[in-house]
């Protein structure tokens, strides 16, 4: 594993978060299953592998991805892309996701998993992260309002444009 970072620096879990390799890719699908579950969103696992696949690992990468692992389980992962603000006219990274699974919230492996994308930003030298989170996910708010993020009043919308 490539370690990003380690329990070091962010107190609490003895955790790890790697940049996801492609033997990790099955692990993060399940992850991103559960993800989808806790957000009670429908989520179809049978063409995710190729797609991410082809995201994460082609040059440039498309998606950026980490996971964080404890005792050698995965238990959260965050991903993040490179968008541009026509408003502020400069690039950016959203982070499209960032989930830690129940057994393993309050031991700072959200922290962690927050770090690291914040650091690929700094080090991609943009000036901004943007991500949202669901409007009754009111732990999620308050853990990034601890992190010193605010938020944006929108509505997200999504355009259905084939069936896959």
């Amino acid at each position: 594993m490539s370690v990003d970072t380690d329990s070091s620096g962010i107190g609490g879990a003895d955790c790890s978060v790697c940049t996801v390799r492609p033997a990790d890719l099955p692990s993060l699908i399940v992850l991103c299953a559960e993800h989808a579950r806790y957000e009670r969103a429908s989520y179809d696992p049978s063409t995710k592998l190729g797609l991410l696949k082809d995201a994460i690992f082609t040059h440039p990468a498309r998606l950026f991805a980490w996971m964080a692992w404890k005792d050698g389980v995965p238990v959260g992962y965050a991903t993040a892309t490179v968008e541009f603000s026509t408003w502020a006219a400069c690039n950016y990274l959203h982070m499209d996701c960032l989930f830690v699974e129940e057994q393993a919230r309050g031991q700072a492996v959200g922290a962690k998993l927050l770090h690291v994308v914040k650091e690929k930003a700094r080090v991609l030298g943009l000036r901004e992260l943007q991500w949202q989170t669901p409007d009754w996910n009111l732990d999620a708010m308050r853990f990034y309002a601890r992190h010193g993020a605010s938020a944006k009043p929108k509505q997200r919308f999504v355009l259905a444009l084939c069936d896959t």
